[in-house]
């Protein structure tokens, strides 16, 4: 017998003509391999009845201080200007300040609003009228205590690099309800986007199909969108049906799903073409609706892209996340925590209004939140909080959250969560569930096992679920 390393040309057409031959024959017949793929984005069904199919995250990127806009510390203001307990701190690590610093009390008013009796500060006048419509969860907790890590955590469920975001995840199990926008949709307001970069939107080893697409709030939303002059549709149509062709010749030889991807999204751009202008212009809303969100058409700005996510959401999109990032307040806590708050307070309201007026929200989950809380201890003078994972504020509304209720408490001075701990991973399985996965079940085989968005932990917080 031949050496394997001596095979000859000659030898091999010899011995195996018969299965080159009918793997071309098959090919000729339109076999499995020539067949047209299937959309990697075709509506799919979760494991059970939903109570949700959308999601739109509003992320404020930067930690937001729940200590002046949320939960509300009497202790906290008569010990400022003291140092906090020696026992409080035993074995706390902080991204930058000394944690013997001395306590700071809120800066802000606080009252309660609704038949909720919710406690919020004087900060966030538009989302005390519709607290009856959310859910507060003054518990939350994460891993992380500087921006990028904590983040990336919020939004893949890990703090390393690489992992599938929350809307690839989703899009995965789901699909996508819209065939003329993408089935994940990023935007970003505020001073500059997120520390963890794309990796909170990406697809990391899921498909790319299944990545956000980061659009401008104004203009073409995505760039180079329109056709270069000379180029009219008949050509563009004629360019694009011979790539697929080359394309679907190359899926059926490799079967790797980046080649589906290239396909799908070619034919996603062309279709974009004339519904991302129609999506893109708020002109053609009414004066009422612009003047509730504080939407001004052609200006980007935080309210045009909760706007912007109304619509993309009623166009049938999966997921929509919007980043704004501007709140790292180790200094100038006063001044930019107003700054935010009026960019962002009144829109993030509105889009709750608007989605229940228009029947929307028992399909939609909305969260608002940050990536963590910030400290009790003072940082930069006395106007301004260091970062904080052991305890922060988030909200929710819609899609099956159990609305008009306040879940979770942090001891008196805000430090560390005493009742109805809500980790990271825990949001993750909740928001699952709603749109009828058992996060345990929705998992992706990658170098020998198979991963999840919840990694291996999470629970679902029912308390949180009407």
């Amino acid at each position: 017998m031949n050496h394997p390393l001596d095979i000859s040309r000659r030898w091999f057409f010899e011995q195996c003509g018969v299965g080159l031959g009918a793997a071309a024959l098959g090919s000729l017949l339109g076999g499995p391999a020539s067949a047209a793929p299937a959309d990697p984005l075709t509506p799919k069904q979760p494991h059970f009845t939903p109570k949700a199919k959308n999601v739109i995250f509003l992320f404020m990127a930067g930690a937001p201080s729940h200590l002046e806009l949320f939960d509300y510390k009497p202790a906290l203001a008569k010990f400022s200007g003291t140092l906090p307990p020696a026992d409080l701190l035993k074995g706390y690590r902080s991204a930058f300040i000394n944690p013997n610093s001395k306590l700071l009390g809120p800066k802000f008013k606080f009252d309660k609003y609704g038949q909720s009796g919710a406690d919020l500060s004087e900060l966030l006048p538009h989302l005390s009228t519709i607290v009856d419509d959310i859910t507060i969860v003054k518990s939350m907790v994460t891993d992380a205590f500087n921006h990028a890590p904590g983040q990336i955590l919020m939004n893949t469920g890990s703090m390393q690099f690489g992992r599938p975001s929350m809307g690839a995840w989703v899009t995965y199990g789901l699909g996508s309800e819209s065939r003329d926008l993408p089935a994940f949709v990023v935007f970003s307001s505020g001073k500059k986007g997120p520390s963890g970069g794309s990796s909170c939107w990406g697809s990391g080893f899921l498909p790319t199909v299944y990545q956000g697409v980061q659009f401008r709030s104004s203009g073409d939303p995505v760039l180079y969108l329109s056709n270069p002059p000379g180029v009219d549709t008949e050509v563009q149509q004629d360019s694009l049906a011979a790539i697929k062709q080359l394309n679907n010749m190359r899926l059926g030889v490799t079967g790797d799903p980046e080649t589906a991807t290239r396909i799908s999204s070619f034919e996603m751009a062309f279709r974009m073409q004339s519904s991302a202008p129609e999506l893109m212009d708020l002109s053609k809303e009414s004066k009422e609706t612009l003047e509730m969100y504080g939407a001004e058409p052609g200006k980007p700005s935080f309210a045009n892209n909760c706007l912007l996510a109304r619509r993309l959401v009623e166009r049938g999109v999966r997921f929509v996340q919007l980043y704004h990032e501007a709140w790292d307040q180790h200094g100038a806590l006063v001044k930019d925590l107003k700054a935010n708050t009026k960019d962002t307070d009144q829109a993030a309201a509105a889009l709750v209004k608007d989605l229940k007026q228009r029947g929307l929200l028992k399909d939609t989950i909305v969260i608002w939140g940050g990536e963590f809380g910030r400290t009790p201890m003072v940082q930069g003078g006395d106007d301004g909080r260091d970062h904080h994972p052991n305890a922060f504020t988030m909200w929710m509304a819609g899609g099956g959250f159990k609305p008009g209720i306040t879940v979770g408490e942090s001891d008196e001075l805000g430090f560390n969560v005493t009742k109805d701990k809500v980790h990271v991973h825990d949001l993750h399985a909740t928001m699952l569930h709603l749109l009828g996965f058992d996060h345990t079940k929705l998992t992706y085989k990658f170098q020998g096992r198979p991963f999840r968005l919840t990694d291996v932990s999470g629970e679902v917080a029912k308390q949180l679920l009407a």
